[in-house]
């Protein structure tokens, strides 16, 4: 993407503009993500960011029927490595130590694919307030209800080291179902002034159909 965005704003940064992306996405998130084209506008959406004014909430697609409708969660994060092994040395846990962490979810809908008690799933608005890595991830598996797809926090960390080396496999999307945690940022919301949004993608959307 960064490729892309430099070959798109080729004339601004010619033009003496600074290129920056505001929010960063998880390597398989898919959704919206603010580009500044100028210095001083990166300076000032880094200090919206500061001051919690820009907005942001994902939509998930996670395992599971939660009991609830809106659950708020506060628990702080930490890199695993630095208290217990971990075979991946990015992958975050909960931990008192950890740096405070919020993240507060909405149940949009239930659904089921098949009449099997585990092919039951949620599409669940999540809102971060705070940004964390993988955030939203890890406050969702430590519940109960990982993201589908999600190689890390789903069912068994060694499916990413499997991902890694052998790529997509037939054993692989039997587990994880998707070939991507089935995260979306589906709204950005800029010190309610401007607002941009993003509807789920087609692979997303055929899921949950």
């Amino acid at each position: 993407m960064w490729k892309q965005l430099r070959e798109l704003l080729a004339f601004e940064i010619a033009s003496g503009g600074q290129v920056s992306i505001v929010n960063r996405l998880d390597r398989e998130t898919s959704g919206l993500v603010l580009v500044a084209k100028t210095a001083i506008a990166a300076r000032d959406f880094g200090l919206l960011m500061q001051r919690h004014s820009l907005r942001k909430e994902y939509l998930a697609i996670v395992w599971g029927w939660p009991e609830w409708e809106h659950k708020l969660i506060d628990a702080p994060l930490d890199r695993q490595g630095k208290h217990q092994h971990s075979a991946v040395w990015l992958k975050q846990m909960i931990h008192v130590s950890g740096a405070p962490a919020q993240t507060e979810f909405l149940i949009e809908r239930r659904f089921k694919r098949s009449t099997a008690a585990a092919d039951r799933f949620s599409l669940i608005r999540a809102i971060p307030r705070t940004g964390r890595t993988h955030q939203i991830r890890v406050h969702l598996a430590s519940i109960g209800h990982p993201i589908v797809g999600d190689k890390i926090y789903g069912p068994d960390e060694q499916l990413y080291l499997r991902f890694i080396e052998t790529g997509w496999t037939h054993e692989l999307e039997q587990k994880l179902l998707l070939p991507r945690h089935a995260l979306h940022s589906a709204r950005l919301a800029l010190a309610d002034e401007r607002e941009w949004t993003s509807a789920l993608p087609p692979d997303l959307a055929e899921f949950v159909r």
